[in-house]
């Protein structure tokens, strides 16, 4: 039985390592153009070229997003990019656009191409025919079942990988294939620049009353009708292998260093510990359960994963963030003072009580007993986002490590 791969999204070079350092088999950027995630910050070629030396230092892959689906003002421009990634070498590119394929084929052939959900991929057929092109993986659609994945496993050639999305914020629409955004705000989300009007507030009004609103349902944050909850299939490990699935792929190209550190560290425990005793997996599912809650999330629920969602299982709802945790740095490297760098991401002060993820799964409460600043200054507290301090923790740290703040 073979380990599946983890598959972890990075919106930055910060958080390309966190993945990294946090357990990921393989991470997946976008650039600075093409990539669906136009409000994501992205990737330069320098940072691109740092992230994966960085990776491949870790044995970990990276694959480049250029998923977009292009239009004819697009293709020059495109076929510049790739000569650039052919350059940079990341280990795959993630296409949907078959011209953009057949374009990255020509210019990269030395490089993976793998088609992206945003292909609407959902049958073996489909599967063979990029397959038949040179194409070394696919990613399910979205609202296949584990018995449909199955099918299309025992269907297609074993050198052909299946990836499929496990946990992550899920779209109202067909894989992605959604006008709304453009309809209400101008901007395609097929071009990346989605400005995700389904997480907006609605409320229903009738043609011979105007400006009467009738409330769809409520709670107190709003109304929510188009709202999807987020995918979550920690705890069904065994039947996502069994299904023939060879990447588990998590969303979240805009996320912060918490959730992907967060994540990451769950899913490879629970891969982990289900290869090494399936009793053992089966033993920790409440802790995983409770870790994977330690990050900024919806509801969950298993999709389409176990067939159409009935009541018990609904995906849209009246459904907001939940938030219980904050991401305040990570740890960089040691003074002489024996103070631990950090750029901070939000603020805290000398006596708080925090928490440091290690990446080895423990999680260590500590109260902050010193902080510098740059210039060896003690201070009580550093108000300014990504300002360079030094900390003293009482215990001994390693480069890498997360801290957070337990806010509820």
């Amino acid at each position: 039985m073979k380990k599946p791969e983890l598959l972890m999204p990075a919106s930055s070079l910060e958080v390309l390592k966190t993945a990294v350092n946090f357990g990921a088999d393989a991470v997946y950027i976008g650039g600075e153009v093409f990539s669906l995630r136009a409000k994501s910050k992205n990737f330069s070629s320098e940072d691109m070229r740092e992230g994966i030396a960085y990776a491949h230092e870790h044995g970990v892959r990276v694959f480049v997003t250029a998923n977009i689906l292009a239009h004819d003002r697009d293709l020059d421009e495109f076929e510049k990019y790739l000569y650039e990634l052919k350059d940079i070498k990341p280990d795959a590119l993630i296409i949907s656009d078959p011209g953009i394929f057949t374009m990255a084929r020509r210019i990269c052939p030395e490089i993976e191409v793998h088609i992206s959900t945003q292909a609407n991929n959902t049958n073996y057929a489909t599967f063979n025919f990029w397959h038949s092109l040179g194409a070394k993986r696919v990613v399910t659609a979205r609202e296949l079942s584990l018995e449909e994945i199955k099918e299309i496993r025992e269907n297609i050639p074993e050198d052909l990988e299946i990836e499929t999305f496990v946990h992550g914020a899920m779209c109202i629409s067909y894989s992605g294939r959604c006008l709304l955004s453009s309809f209400m705000a101008g901007r395609d989300a097929n071009q990346g620049a989605c400005t995700h009007p389904c997480r907006w507030k609605y409320a229903l009004m009738e043609e011979k009353r105007p400006g009467e609103y009738f409330p769809v349902f409520e709670n107190e944050r709003g109304t929510f009708i188009f709202n999807s909850r987020d995918l979550c299939m920690i705890e069904h490990i065994p039947e996502l292998i069994a299904a023939g699935i060879d990447s588990f792929k998590v969303e979240g190209r805009m996320k912060t260093a918490l959730y992907v550190a967060s994540v990451a560290r769950t899913y490879r425990q629970a891969i982990d510990d289900y290869f090494t005793d399936p009793a053992l997996y089966e033993s920790r599912l409440s802790v995983y359960r409770e870790e994977i809650c330690k990050c900024t999330y919806r509801l969950y629920t298993t999709g389409f994963f176990f067939g159409k969602p009935d009541e018990n299982s609904q995906i849209y709802d009246s459904n907001t963030y939940i938030k219980e945790y904050t991401y305040l740095g990570l740890i960089g490297g040691c003074n002489g003072d024996g103070l631990y760098s950090l750029e901070q991401r939000n603020k805290f002060c000398v006596g708080d009580t925090i928490e440091v993820m290690k990446p080895d799964g423990r999680n260590l409460e500590v109260v902050v007993a010193r902080m510098t600043d740059d210039e060896g200054n003690a201070v009580d507290s550093c108000p300014h986002p990504k300002q360079k301090i030094f900390v003293d923790l009482g215990i001994e740290l390693e480069t890498g490590d997360l801290l957070r703040r337990y806010d509820h």
